[in-house]
């Protein structure tokens, strides 16, 4: 068969591989391991620890990961599923079954897809001779450890690994910590620690990451990386204002034809088109649907999102991995992971990105092919601007963002890992999943096993017992004691653990209702803090919040005054890193683009910097302008909540933005004198800022958790109290050596 010309490194991993491995990859035609795989297969087949595999999109982390589990596995047969491949999409799931079929079938190992679109006779008949490997999602494993937990001794006894993919997309959020507790779960049953594997593409910090992979013992986490290094990259950011109207013309082209004109040039090749939410999906789809159908021409472009049936989402993912027509899809993150979509030429995204992480990932879908550069397209509207209008849309912050973010992106950092959360909502199911997979449970069992070294270790005992008491009362009747001091579940839980959807830890994000005067004005997606007295921007205006009515996810509003509301609207729900808003203002600093602008964004780069030089922004942060101050301390979303929350507590009425916080109804000499007790006195109390904002459930069993474990929960998500007097310090500081502008 001859040999595979490779390095000493990929020739030793090579011989590590079993036999008929070595075949398959000699049948795929290689010329080589990539240096992914020549790392991590001794990483794996050498060692009983666990392995994260980091490498750049396409850079063969599948294969790093299941030639030396294959391997290991090819000779067993004891029965019992020898490895569990984890996924976060049932698409990529299906994905990874069809890249894995031909090499487990040259091994006769069996491969078994597992989630909700598997017939339960499929199920049955993997259950009833376990072996080989089994595809699943995390809920799929909650249903299986709740309601057959008798069966895992039998089905898991003999695991070999488990391999989690697209490992950064769990880091962090509530799947990620119902994951690792149920990988914990799952070695409780079967008395044996099981390595595990992650797979992924970004991550920013790698002994964080380890430390989410297996909580325990980060330190014998082995991390294999590579860089996508010698890539090229071609970049371009596209931002658009409004034309004025030609004399005697009806209209002038709108951004958004602009912006659709410029797409309709991706025809004749593969692409993807990131629009950020699905009405801009739809909206983009359609226009560029309608320009190939006036043209008389086949149409190229399809929209990709959540809301379609999973057979059309299907088919424009066959209609792309085909590769025989040109295709360009329209979606939000769905193609974002790692399904395999085949090469695209462009990758285009609509607005400035909030996460380098992401951006990365979606890059990575572009220039596989040897030869082939990645392509990334940013299109950025803007509007208009006025030399009165708001100082925040003066500084043409949509395009410093994007400009920040590809000088991150080239500099190759991403955004760390964040683990403060408690997830509380996420520990109430687990408490319930585990009563249930038991039939019972003590108090002091429950905690040991889900708030030791693990996802919930930051919960105290003191907080748990309160979970406990909360999910006790008899309003909520999720658990109840029985004589024996037992935990069982009661009314409420019974009902909510035999119900299908228990098993899911997420919930699509419901928009809220604003309304004025009885009269519904709109509805958004609200998932960045509201409290009474705050204010919000909707419809081109202010608005002051009277209140929130969480159930009914409702906003009362009424109209405020403090003039015309910076366009961009109020913070994101994730928020900017601080890095990327420290490098915002090094952009505005330096003036260095990259030379990735058009025309246009070389004009609106100008004006920014114009406006940050004409606001006194290099020696100060704090603006007065009319009734209002601006606060603009360069940090992230975090430390400008707790910020904006501090001042609300002082009485001010606040407004919290992407870049800064707005004052309203306040003199500058007020503001500053609040920003200078805050900077000498102690940290405010992050219980008593939480307990100002009205929206605090927000996650799906959020409902059952009581005013205090809400503040709690919150506090650990949003606010970083410790870091406000040096917000505020700075703030001071640099107003005392510049002027604030009238």
């Amino acid at each position: 068969m001859g040999s595979l010309p490779s390095s000493s490194e990929g020739r030793d991993a090579f011989a590590l591989l079993h036999p008929a491995v070595q075949r398959w990859v000699y049948e795929q035609g290689w010329p080589e391991l990539r240096p992914i795989q020549a790392k991590s297969i001794p990483a794996i087949l050498n060692r009983e620890g666990d392995t994260i595999i980091a490498a750049a999109t396409a850079g063969g982390k599948t294969e790093a990961a299941f030639l030396p589990v294959v391997s290991a596995i090819a000779e067993e047969t004891k029965p019992g599923f020898k490895a569990l491949y984890v996924s976060p999409l049932k698409a990529l799931i299906n994905d990874q079954w069809r890249r894995l079929d031909g090499l487990c079938e040259r091994v006769e190992i069996p491969v078994h897809k597992w989630h909700g679109d598997v017939s339960a006779s499929a199920k049955q008949k993997a259950r009833s001779k376990p072996s080989g490997i089994v595809l699943i999602t995390p809920e799929s494993l909650e249903a299986m450890l709740v309601r057959r937990s008798m069966e895992i001794p039998k089905l898991f006894g003999d695991l070999r690994y488990v391999v989690v993919d697209e490992f950064h997309a769990f880091i962090g959020s509530e799947r990620g910590v119902q994951l690792v507790s149920l990988l914990n779960r799952l070695e409780a049953l079967t008395g044996r620690r099981v390595p595990r594997v992650g797979l992924s593409a970004t991550l920013g910090d790698m002994r964080a990451a380890a430390a989410h992979l297996r909580p325990d013992d980060p330190e014998g986490v082995v991390v294999v990386a590579t860089e996508g290094g010698g890539q090229d990259l071609r970049i371009k950011v596209m931002a658009y204002v409004p034309e004025p109207v030609p004399d005697g013309a009806p209209s002038a082209p709108s951004v958004t034809e602009r912006i659709t004109k410029e797409l309709f040039k991706l025809r004749g090749a593969h692409n993807l088109v990131f629009g950020g939410s699905r009405n801009n999906v739809e909206l983009y789809a359609d226009r560029l649907r309608a320009q190939c159908e006036g043209m008389s021409l086949p149409n190229e472009f399809f929209p990709h999102h959540g809301s379609l049936s999973r057979d059309i989402r299907e088919e424009v993912e066959q209609r792309l991995r085909d590769g025989q027509m040109p295709t360009t899809v329209v979606c939000t993150t769905t193609l974002e992971l790692g399904i395999d979509i085949g090469a695209v030429e462009t990758v285009a995204q609509i607005g400035p990105p909030r996460s380098i992480a992401s951006l990365r990932q979606r890059l990575g879908r572009s220039g596989r092919r040897p030869g082939q550069p990645a392509i990334l397209r940013i299109h950025v509207p803007e509007d208009g601007v006025d030399a009165g209008d708001h100082p925040f849309d003066r500084l043409r912050t949509d395009v410093f963002q994007a400009v920040a973010a590809v000088r991150l992106l080239v500099e190759r950092w991403y955004e760390p890992p964040e683990r403060r959360a408690l997830h509380l909502s996420t520990l109430l199911h687990q408490a319930l999943a585990l009563i249930a997979q038991r039939g019972g449970a003590s108090a002091r069992w429950l905690y040991s096993s889900l708030c030791g070294p693990g996802p919930f270790e930051g919960v105290t005992p003191q907080l748990f017992a309160a979970l406990l008491r909360a999910m006790g009362d008899p309003s909520r009747a999720l658990i109840e004691q029985g004589p024996d001091g037992l935990l069982m579940l009661g009314r409420e839980g019974e009902r909510l653990v035999d119900h299908y959807g228990f098993f899911a830890v997420f919930e699509t994000q419901e928009e809220y209702r604003i309304a004025h005067a009885g009269r519904v004005l709109g509805t958004v997606p609200v998932d960045t803090p509201l409290a009474p007295d705050s204010y919000v921007v909707f419809a081109g205006r202010r608005w002051r919040v009277l209140g929130v009515d969480n159930p009914a996810r409702l906003i009362t509003v009424e109209p405020a005054g403090a003039g015309k509301p910076p366009s961009f609207g109020g913070g994101d729900g994730g928020g900017m890193h601080d890095r990327l808003v420290a490098e915002m203002r090094a952009v505005y600093e330096d003036g260095k683009a990259l030379g990735v602008l058009n025309p246009t964004g070389i004009d609106l780069f100008n004006q920014g910097r114009q406006a940050y030089q004409d606001l006194g922004l290099s020696h100060t942060g704090i603006l007065a302008a009319g009734d209002r101050v601006l606060l603009l301390p360069w940090v992230g979303a975090k430390k400008l909540e707790t910020l904006s929350l501090a001042l609300k507590m002082r009485g001010f009425k606040t407004l919290r933005f992407e870049i800064g916080v707005e004052v309203n109804d306040a003199l500058p000499t007020q503001v500053v004198k609040a920003l200078h007790d805050i900077a000498l006195g102690t940290p405010p109390d992050p219980m008593a800022l939480a307990a100002m904002v009205s929206n605090k459930a927000t996650y799906k069993f959020d409902g059952f958790l009581t005013e205090e474990l809400l503040c709690a929960d919150f506090a650990s998500r949003w606010l970083e109290p410790e870091s406000v007097k040096e917000v505020a310090a700075k703030l001071v500081g640099a107003s005392q050596s510049g002027s604030l502008l009238k």
